[in-house]
């Protein structure tokens, strides 16, 4: 039986056999190592939330063991609409252009902590517990942003939509339009500033970006 450890757009952890491009955490262990399943109502243990590379430094970890719990994405423009960010260890670089697009987004000075964005992020991704989603008319979304839609979740791209599945990504209908409509939006309003400002996400291979 697949773990459960797949993170959805919308943030929910849940069983899928597909690999993700991406894994990541919450802090800490929110799994019980005996069942290998979530410990019902904990789904993180601070306010780091990130996102890393599958492999660095030639790694090893016993997946869902006693240590913290490895999540998995399909891909970063997923785990953004989570609300998690890029790891200042296994993704330095990334980490460093996502806090300076931040920076030019609040016109400050210097490029924030990754304690100050974890704070902000935490705040903006959670209602109470449950998923906090935002209304946003889809011209004003940058590329990037991820939607519900239908009971799943489409992301924008620059040449229009793509339906999101735990596989990758796939065409909507051609009837199917967002011009000039309210949508709910599930990607964090800093997240929104950050792509806005030019942070680039990587994308999953099925979404075919060329001018990523």
């Amino acid at each position: 039986m697949p773990l459960q450890n797949r993170v959805l757009p919308s943030g929910e952890i849940v069983s899928s056999p597909m690999r993700g491009t991406l894994m990541g955490n919450r802090g800490g262990r929110i799994h019980d190592p005996l069942t290998m399943r979530l410990v019902p109502n904990r789904r993180w243990t601070s306010k780091q939330w990130i996102c890393c590379q599958t492999e660095f430094n030639n790694r090893h970890r016993e997946v869902m063991g006693n240590s913290y719990t490895e999540l998995f994405f399909l891909d970063e423009v997923s785990a953004f609409s989570a609300g998690h960010r890029p790891c200042f260890e296994c993704r330095r670089a990334d980490f460093l252009s996502f806090a300076e697009c931040w920076r030019k987004a609040i016109g400050a000075s210097k490029r924030p902590t990754a304690k100050q964005m974890d704070d902000v992020l935490h705040a903006e991704r959670l209602d109470g517990k449950n998923k906090r989603i935002q209304r946003r008319f889809w011209e004003e979304l940058p590329v990037g942003t991820m939607i519900t839609h239908d009971g799943g979740a489409v992301a924008k791209t620059r040449q229009g939509a793509l339906r999101w599945t735990d596989q990758g990504y796939e065409s909507l209908s051609a009837e199917i339009s967002f011009e000039n409509r309210l949508v709910s939006c599930l990607t964090p309003d800093s997240i929104l500033a950050v792509l806005a400002k030019g942070y680039h996400p990587q994308w999953h291979p099925t979404a075919k970006i060329s001018d990523q």
